[in-house]
């Protein structure tokens, strides 16, 4: 990999850790979390659009509008709703190395959706490491009440995981930025009548409104443009590599600044989780996936 593609893949894994640190402070504020998707699907949209609606445009989705709206459900509508809905009650580190299973439910996504390549055994046993570390990050947690909170962000993981499959049988050939504004602005329209009906919603205060803006200029359109160079410049399966750089950020950001704890139980599950949801990503022909959002 090159220079260039080394500070690429840095970048973007840093920029796409801190999501969860912006989402908690928002919520933490007082912000509801149909008005942060809301706040951060809209920035992303604007600031995307004028690359979108180079060459075909939106005209390249004829006829597959309905795979885009699919796709947006599992990998925006509802993923992005449930994160802060969990942040209510969960730490944005927990969250953000619960995300990082998404390999893991991959691999069982991909066995319903037809994928019939050998899973050897390395990737079995890092589907059961990787689990092993779930259940430590989660243990405390079930056993303070926060099932539910932890089964959002499961079900989220799920959106992630089968998102690609509906990407790649319905919207191969599409534009990435065309998939990426057009699901961002569906969003967009599914919870600006829900911020308007649930209202009047209190003015956030500065840390708050920083953080949205941060979610949509930094987390969501700056992201994507880096994840497109990133793609661009070492491949897709190699830019997949980020996954495994966000829940770090996600962790040290929030003992950092959000005072989380950072005790060993947590360290040992992230050890767990990234080590085995990167044996379980081991295929023998790797394939590159179109993705919306890391968090």
């Amino acid at each position: 990999m090159s220079r260039r593609g080394w500070v690429l893949l840095g970048t973007l894994g840093v920029i796409w850790g801190t999501p969860y640190l912006f989402i908690k402070v928002a919520v933490d504020a007082g912000v509801s979390p149909a008005l942060v998707v809301l706040a951060r699907t809209t920035i992303g949209a604007v600031v995307l659009l004028p690359f979108a609606l180079r060459g075909p445009g939106f005209r390249a989705l004829r006829g597959r509008w309905p795979a885009v709206a699919l796709f947006a459900l599992l990998e925006v509508i509802g993923p992005w709703l449930l994160f802060p809905t969990a942040e209510q009650t969960l730490s944005s580190s927990t969250v953000g190395l619960l995300v990082a299973t998404v390999p893991i439910l991959s691999v069982v996504v991909g066995r319903f959706a037809g994928d019939r390549l050998p899973v050897g055994g390395v990737r079995w046993a890092g589907l059961a490491v990787a689990f092993a570390g779930v259940l430590v990050l989660t243990g405390p947690g079930l056993r303070s009440g926060h099932g539910w909170a932890v089964a959002q962000v499961m079900l989220a993981v799920v959106g992630y995981a089968v998102a690609p499959v509906v990407a790649e049988r319905a919207l191969q050939g599409v534009p990435t930025t065309v998939v990426t504004v057009a699901t961002l602005l569906l969003a967009s329209a599914v919870y600006a009548p829900v911020v308007a009906l649930t209202g009047p919603h209190p003015v956030p205060g500065g840390s708050a409104v920083g953080a949205l803006v941060l979610l949509g200029l930094l987390c969501t359109a700056a992201a994507f443009l880096l994840f497109f160079r990133l793609i661009a410049e070492v491949g897709g399966p190699r830019a997949t590599l980020v996954a495994y750089l966000n829940p770090v950020v996600a962790v040290l950001l929030g003992a950092a600044v959000l005072s989380e704890p950072l005790s060993a139980s947590v360290l040992l599950a992230t050890v767990l989780i990234l080590g085995g949801s990167a044996l379980a990503a081991i295929r023998r022909t790797p394939a590159a996936q179109l993705a919306v959002a890391e968090g």
